[in-house]
């Protein structure tokens, strides 16, 4: 795995305005912006490639926004996972990833376990230039189900990432196993 300075993505628009004189981006604002980043065939082309481990780099994303350029090895994914209270987008920009999602509202804290309700399972497959964004609290898992491609993604949050809650699934029980904060992967 790889972790490096932020570097610029695709140009954001210019803005005189200072950070804290800025609107915090949307969603919309975000995917548009990783979907700049994941067409920028230099940005993507210079991500370090492991056979073994995702490898990142941090971006520098819209108006404070957290982003990252992942590279993802044939046959790995996340893990269940949520974002907290951060809002994003990600957009696979070689390759195909694969999602995993609950579309259901978790309680944010006082649980371990759950039993998931039938039909809130959805899945998506995301080949070279599509993705999506989602809101707060949003649990899912990604997936790079090649068996011999690896996979480029670009990713932004706002706001960047307070902790990322990591659960374990079984069939409908899903499990609260680890809570990371950005101290834990930077």
């Amino acid at each position: 795995m790889s972790v490096s300075s932020p570097v610029p993505a695709s140009p954001a628009p210019a803005s005189a305005a200072s950070a804290a004189d800025t609107a915090a981006p949307t969603q919309a604002e975000l995917l548009d912006f990783v979907r700049r980043a994941a067409a920028d065939a230099e940005l993507i082309a210079s991500l370090p490639l492991d056979p073994e481990g995702r490898t990142w780099v941090r971006l520098e994303g819209p108006d404070g926004s957290e982003a990252w350029l992942i590279g993802w090895p044939p046959g790995t994914g996340t893990g269940w996972h949520d974002h907290a209270d951060s809002v994003g987008a990600f957009v696979t920009a070689a390759g195909e990833l694969k999602e995993n999602a609950l579309a259901a509202r978790l309680p944010t804290d006082g649980w371990k376990t759950l039993e998931l309700s039938e039909g809130v399972d959805r899945e998506r497959h995301l080949p070279t230039g599509k993705g999506r964004a989602f809101g707060q609290h949003h649990v899912h898992e990604v997936l790079n189900e090649s068996a011999d491609r690896h996979a480029v993604s670009v990713h932004a949050y706002y706001p960047p990432l307070p902790q990322i809650r990591r659960y374990s699934r079984t069939g409908p029980t899903l499990r609260l196993e680890q809570v990371e904060r950005p101290q834990d992967w930077q």
